[in-house]
């Protein structure tokens, strides 16, 4: 299943059952809400025959086996898991769950300079929980920059979540989204960037090694940084069962003082960076993947 086709089918509707979720889990709290959960992962393991052969195959990849069914079960439970803990980290409730972070002083070191910081992340874990962690505790101000449709998808999820939330959502693909970047960087906000994957129809893409075979990333998100010159972190907010995260920062890679003509080597070797750190941290914690396709095929 290609990315386009995945992207297409809208990774399934749920809002319906985010407003269903939402409504439990306010009313009868997280655990409760948990319950009726297990319920839902069941059906998706049951009844998304596509994003099961892909999770099967990621899970092969992983495991060096074919996976068990309880091990495609824990996958798709991980997933549901971090949706479900939005509704908790977008209505000011995330004292339920026990967040650590890892790698935050190279990072505040950056931001006490002023100088704004790029997050190169991934289909992987949950941003919400670094963005709600950051506002609540740390008293930054992180904002996700993403293509249009992929920005309708979550505003409409966040919606049915949080109607009254407050989102800083940058849509990439119009002429002026780079100069909101670069102002929001320029006012020492972090601005978060899935890097694994591009909706772009023109974005190009290298293929670099990654979990035992080729796979594509695409280039869109390193030309950004090389242009707004800024250092970069590779971030990841993990979870690890109950009710446990764990935020995560590298920092990567820093094209603050690149000179032009070394920007595309520059780019590539951050680029090999980030897929590198992305494998090291799947294999330490290999639930949290959540691209649902077939990753290494051609875009």
């Amino acid at each position: 299943m290609s990315q386009a086709a995945w992207a297409q089918e809208g990774e399934r509707s749920y809002v319906w059952l985010l407003r269903l979720m939402v409504w439990i889990s306010l009313t009868a709290g997280r655990g409760l809400g948990r319950v009726v959960l297990h319920g839902i992962a069941l059906y998706f393991v049951l009844f998304a025959p596509r994003a099961q052969r892909a999770s099967r195959a990621y899970l092969a990849r992983m495991l060096g086996r074919a996976p068990r069914w309880r091990e495609r079960y824990r996958h798709v439970l991980c997933f549901a898991t971090t949706i479900h803990d939005r509704v908790f980290l977008l209505t000011g409730r995330s004292a339920q769950l026990h967040i650590t972070v890892q790698g935050a002083d190279a990072l505040h070191a950056v931001l006490d300079e002023g100088r704004g910081a790029l997050l190169m992340g991934a289909h992987l874990g949950s941003f919400e929980v670094l963005r709600t962690l950051g506002q609540e505790r740390g008293g930054l101000r992180v904002c996700m920059a993403m293509y249009e449709d992929n920005a309708r998808r979550l505003n409409a999820t966040l919606a049915a979540i949080a109607p009254d939330a407050m989102q800083d959502v940058i849509a990439l693909g119009r002429m002026e989204a780079m100069l909101t970047v670069r102002d929001r960087l320029d006012e020492g906000c972090l601005v978060g960037l899935l890097a694994d994957r591009s909706l772009a129809a023109d974005d190009a893409y290298a293929r670099l090694p990654f979990l035992g075979a080729d796979a594509p990333f695409p280039l869109g998100p390193w030309r950004l940084a090389a242009m707004l010159q800024r250092p970069v972190f590779f971030m990841a907010g993990l979870y690890l069962g109950g009710n446990r995260y764990e935020i995560r920062f590298e920092r990567i890679a820093d094209f603050s003082d690149t000179p032009r003509g070394e920007r595309p080597a520059a780019m590539a070797g951050a680029q090999r960076a980030y897929v590198e750190v992305l494998e090291r941290t799947l294999r330490a914690s290999p639930w949290n993947w959540f691209n649902f396709y077939d990753f290494w095929q051609a875009p």
